[in-house]
């Protein structure tokens, strides 16, 4: 054990910072149009690093980000999403799905996997490098992704957090190890100039719906 001496110390008190953060991420939106314009390697590197400060079980670090602007790859991907998901809205989704999927206007057309700049593919990891055992994987890498999304939209970018199912085309075109197991993929980058998002998905659900306090 060490000292703990790096301290974070907003420049506001506590009530004051946690309002400020808050307001920051209320403008978040998740989008499905984007532009083409470039955002550097730097960028996603940063966020990355932030990713990859979440906390983990036993301080694991199960998760690998494989970051991709190759187009040819790109295109490799997006046609593998668009092949799972063609299945998915034709013979898995259920009708209670596809009704609550119908506002966002989604359907297997995935264009935004070639237009955003990059993709970054999270994975998780099985079994560290060296075959040692990885714990609370899904906890700690759902943490982590939430952490790059609050990244990517402190640096303006906007991101979608994209589930075709199954992933498992993902390790297959990127040569993953079989440690690694395809969790999501995100696009990112600026949101398109005419970029829109459906009305229901700016609604968030009250505080007195989602807290509970004991006191």
């Amino acid at each position: 054990m060490i000292p703990y001496a790096d301290r974070y110390v907003p420049d506001l008190p506590a009530e004051q910072a946690a309002e400020a953060f808050y307001r920051c991420l209320s403008r978040r939106r998740t989008v499905r149009e984007f532009s083409a314009q470039p955002v550097s390697l730097e960028t996603i590197q940063w966020l990355v690093r932030s990713a990859g400060s979440a906390p983990s079980g036993a301080n694991k670090q199960p998760w690998r980000f494989v970051c991709v602007s190759d187009p040819a790859l790109k295109r490799e991907i997006r046609l593998g999403a668009e092949e799972e998901e063609q299945a998915f809205y034709r013979e898995r989704a259920n009708a209670q799905w596809l009704a609550d999927l119908a506002p966002l206007g989604t359907d297997e057309n995935k264009s935004f996997l070639e237009v955003a700049p990059w993709l970054i593919v999270v994975f998780k990891l099985a079994a560290d490098d060296d075959g040692s055992q990885v714990y609370y994987v899904n906890e700690s890498i759902g943490i982590a992704v939430g952490m790059l999304l609050v990244a990517a939209h402190q640096a303006g970018l906007a991101a979608l957090t994209h589930t075709p199912s199954p992933m498992k085309f993902l390790g297959q075109i990127l040569h993953r190890p079989e440690n690694e197991r395809p969790y999501l993929l995100i696009p990112i980058g600026y949101p398109a100039k005419d970029c829109q998002v459906p009305v229901f998905a700016t609604r968030r659900k009250p505080l007195d719906q989602i807290m509970v306090v004991h006191s």
